[in-house]
């Protein structure tokens, strides 16, 4: 089976820089994989991106070594299972706050005795290998996402569920829940101290801690303090923004001369 080297990295000890995808295309996945992300991750939550839209874009992916892995739109078992059929090595699951709901992720994506998760590796195989299902549970990653008041109370359960293989923050809904200002890059101190229960929580029961971040310098920030996957912004956002940065560049120096009357 293809060596899911995000893992590989992940128990070495290593930090995995991740992007994101929100834009339905697989051009834009491509071009995004060949950058050299270790993986990308695409979403299916917030983003506007469909299953078969989300199908071509882990073939762009499959281009080049980037790992790729879906955030769901819920813990909801068919979605999942299809997903990992269609080729994903990991997924991410939102708004998971109990060791009920981390067990039941877990067992849409493993195969038995594991796990529930039906047969039919349809493309997997074709990307993974032939001898996937003898593997497939032990190279697939299994993310909770935590970021909710009630996952932080229950964190322990959560991360102590057999078959978890780390946690991802959501810092947005993590701060709403907590009565602060939904961002990333956060710095406002009940969401401060949340990251930090959360990374503590990881270390005890030894999976990956996961971080959503707007910024490199937030990002390498916080792989300092020991978070070893780490997302920088989205594909969308790195469109803004440069679009952005070079029209705000013509405007102030080139103005007078783009308005001149021939």
């Amino acid at each position: 089976m293809r060596e899911n080297t995000v893992r590989s990295k992940l128990s070495g000890g290593g930090m995995v820089v991740n992007g994101w995808l929100q834009i339905p295309s697989s051009f834009s996945a491509e071009i995004m994989a060949h950058q050299g992300f270790d993986s990308l991750v695409i979403d299916m939550q917030h983003g506007l991106i469909d299953y078969q839209i989300a199908v071509t874009m882990l073939q762009a992916i499959s281009t080049t070594t980037t790992i790729p892995l879906v955030r769901v739109p819920w813990n909801e078992p068919a979605s999942i299972m299809k997903m990992l059929d269609a080729g994903a090595y990991g997924i991410i699951c939102p708004m998971i706050n109990s060791r009920q709901e981390a067990e039941q992720l877990v067992r849409s994506c493993k195969y038995a005795p594991k796990g529930n998760r039906s047969f039919g590796p349809i493309r997997a195989s074709l990307y993974a290998g032939s001898d996937y299902a003898q593997h497939a549970n032990d190279t697939v990653i299994v993310m909770p996402m935590i970021e909710t008041k009630e996952a932080l109370e229950n964190i322990d359960e959560i991360l102590g569920t057999p078959g978890v293989d780390g946690a991802y923050v959501g810092p947005a809904d993590l701060s709403l829940t907590l009565g602060c200002t939904p961002q990333v890059d956060q710095t406002e101190e009940p969401v401060v101290k949340a990251l930090e229960t959360i990374l503590a929580a990881c270390k005890r029961h030894k999976v990956i801690p996961g971080l959503h971040n707007a910024s490199s310098s937030y990002a390498l920030k916080m792989a300092a303090k020991g978070w070893q996957f780490v997302t920088l912004a989205s594909d969308s956002r790195y469109l803004a923004a440069r679009a952005s940065e070079e029209l705000s560049a013509m405007e102030s120096e080139n103005r007078p001369l783009l308005l001149k009357s021939y």
